[in-house]
């Protein structure tokens, strides 16, 4: 696959120095329907100078549309999100595991070594976290409804699943919301409760993690309710831990909650739409993420709005002002991500084959363009890993 990327033209914010230096980030994509993309890619990024040098295929896996990347540093996990017979479980995806490959220096060279992989036991796997420990990763199985988590072994390949969820109901749009999509899971700092988002059945669901075992279970009636088709996506934690935000696709809003970390309970604060108020055209939202300094919070749109929705967030009450919606220069940005130092923004834009890198401005959060565009068949999502 051809990789270009022009020079980057504008490098002005100023970011902590304990965030500068080199890293590695790895982009997961998908693979089928026409796309030309192989698998897993990598770049070299040099937080100082802001440059990105293409590595190539890190690894060929089909559709890692979804990738994380253990604590460690050492294993990288992607869902495989298909829905056809994988290795002989019918209606399942799959969860693959990778070791990070390092040089005779210990630095990680952008190349993967496949180690295992194991079905989901359900269709479409879209989202995988792995837990702080190292030892657990946790996948949310779109099409199948369900929440699966997997035990790690000490050597980075997968073991036998340590919990199976499995969520019932339906939601207004008997089109899209016919059953279950649990599209999400994301672990609190303490690694003691599970965020859970369904867009099948409008909920945020919140269980208790046990680390020690990895299984999951109730957290009483700790959930929230979306309005009726809204279709929860997403969820961002503020770096204080005090809010908690879920990008909603179908209705188009970020949803902001006051957060309880102590007994994992959202309290709803207020509803905010990512278009402009005379926006017409296809909504679908798809990702959302606070700034790590933790004044601004952004979200895409991947429909007719193609763009990026940037707010400011209140210090005392996490609610959200809006500032601008900046178009992602391409089309369908499923996913995007910040860089380690809040400097840049990376869009990954779908269906135009490219990641486009913003500049964000540290004291309003505006996105500019810094003219650094980066050729990847059918992008999806961004992880960064730090070398040095």
């Amino acid at each position: 696959m051809l990789v270009a990327f022009s020079l980057l033209t504008a490098f002005a914010a100023a970011a902590p120095a304990a965030k500068k230096g080199k890293y590695i980030f790895f982009v997961g994509t998908y693979t089928e329907e026409g796309s030309q993309s192989k698998g897993i890619y990598a770049y070299n990024y040099d937080a100082d100078t802001g440059k990105v040098t293409p590595l190539g295929l890190a690894a060929e896996t089909t559709n890692p549309s979804w990738v994380t990347i253990s604590p460690n540093g050492r294993f990288l996990y992607a869902v495989n999100e298909v829905n056809s017979n994988l290795k002989g479980v019918s209606n399942s995806g799959g969860l693959s595991a990778f070791s990070i490959d390092r040089d005779k220096d210990g630095h990680p060279t952008g190349k993967l070594t496949f180690l295992n992989e194991l079905p989901t036991y359900g269709a479409d796997p879209c989202y995988v976290t792995v837990d702080k420990t190292g030892k657990y990763a946790l996948v949310a199985n779109y099409t199948g409804g369900n929440l699966i988590a997997f035990r790690i072994r000490d050597d980075g390949n997968l073991d036998r699943q340590s919990a199976l969820i499995w969520h019932a109901g339906h939601g207004a749009n008997r089109q899209r919301q016919s059953s279950p999509h649990v599209h999400s899971v994301d672990l609190s700092p303490d690694n003691r409760f599970a965020y859970v988002d369904d867009l099948g059945i409008d909920s945020l669901l919140i269980y208790k993690f046990d680390d020690s075992k990895g299984t999951l279970s109730g957290n009483g009636p700790n959930s929230s309710k979306f309005d009726p088709g809204a279709g929860p996506r997403h969820f961002a934690l503020h770096p204080s831990g005090k809010f908690a935000y879920v990008v909603s696709e179908m209705q188009g809003t970020v949803t902001a909650f006051s957060n309880n970390p102590t007994v994992g309970t959202l309290q709803r604060q207020q509803t905010v739409s990512t278009l402009p108020k005379d926006f017409k055209g296809e909504i679908e939202d798809a990702e959302i993420e606070v700034h790590p300094n933790g004044k601004f919070l952004y979200a895409s749109n991947r429909g007719d709005g193609n763009s990026i929705a940037v707010f400011t967030i209140d210090a005392e009450k996490g609610t959200l002002t809006p500032v601008e919606y900046t178009s992602t220069q391409g089309k369908t940005p499923r996913s995007f991500e910040i860089d380690p130092t809040g400097r840049l923004l990376f869009a990954a834009n779908q269906k135009s084959n490219n990641i486009v890198v913003f500049e964000i401005d540290q004291t309003t959060g505006r996105l500019t363009p810094t003219g650094q565009t980066l050729d990847v068949a059918s992008p999806v999502c961004v992880k960064f890993l730090k070398i040095e």
